[in-house]
């Protein structure tokens, strides 16, 4: 089963963005993914044909263990780690070097070439902890990403961003610009668009709650999780979601394509 394997580790976060699609904030609820159970789910994807991992959250490195998880998992598959880039300490630097020469990438958030645009939809000195990071994260040797969620980036704006980050090192195929998505926190603002299903594609995600369609899937609004993506409160064996998530795709009209992603 060819494509990525996403895992939520956590839920958790430092910071409380606007549009977060799990609500995600310091006091939200962990919903913790247990390190074995990552490092085995990974060597299940490797054996299913999944050609590599996705580790999101929440910000998953608030978690103790992270690092050394992160060089098991990439001694598996390729992965690349999400992060708002907000806890990049020099101890934290130097747990991360060894990640140097494998096949990771950090992708990090930043929504605007402007602070006070980007601050305001993540938190305050974001933009100024990002702008440090990104250097530093690439002098140790790793591969650095750049994400971008916005309702509306006009032309002048996208070209001012796209200008920072290649400034930073960070070229044009490590650019990605998604659009804020209606559900978790967003949609109790009336943010972004709605969507169903048909309009993500087909990419397995493990929680501690289940397995889900997307990485959009698992989000929580209220404080309830969204249950309208989970495919199967099983994930182990992984064979088990990944059999439900087949029948659902192969069940799709021919030719109806996803318009968005996490990459």
């Amino acid at each position: 089963m060819a494509g990525r394997l996403w895992l939520y580790t956590n839920y958790h976060c430092n910071l409380a963005c606007t549009y977060c699609l799990t609500e995600s904030a310091p006091r939200a609820r962990r919903r913790l993914l247990d390190p074995e159970v990552a490092v085995e789910l990974a060597r299940e994807a490797a054996a299913l044909g999944f050609t590599s991992l996705g580790i999101t959250g929440g910000e998953p490195f608030l978690l103790p263990r992270l690092p050394e998880l992160l060089r098991q998992l990439a001694g598996i598959l390729p992965l690349v780690v999400l992060s708002n880039a907000t806890l990049f300490t020099d101890r934290l630097l130097a747990r991360l070097t060894p990640l140097a020469g494998m096949d990771v990438a950090v992708q990090i958030s930043l929504d605007s070439a402007e602070a006070e645009v980007n601050d305001g939809l993540r938190a305050e000195h974001n933009f100024a902890a990002v702008i440090a990071a990104i250097p530093r994260l690439r002098d140790i040797g790793l591969r650095v990403r750049i994400a971008t969620t916005a309702e509306h980036l006009g032309d002048q704006a996208r070209a001012r961003l796209c200008a920072l980050h290649r400034s930073l090192g960070v070229g044009d195929e490590d650019h990605v610009v998604r659009p804020v998505v209606r559900r978790g926190r967003a949609a109790g603002r009336g943010m972004g668009v709605p969507v169903t299903a048909a309009d993500l594609p087909a990419e397995l995600t493990i929680t501690a709650d289940g397995a889900f369609w997307s990485p959009f899937g698992p989000t929580v609004r209220d404080g309830r999780l969204d249950t309208d993506l989970l495919l199967t409160r099983t994930t182990r064996p992984l064979s088990l979601p990944a059999a439900a998530m087949l029948r659902v795709v192969e069940g799709r009209p021919p030719g109806e394509d996803a318009s968005l992603g996490i990459r």
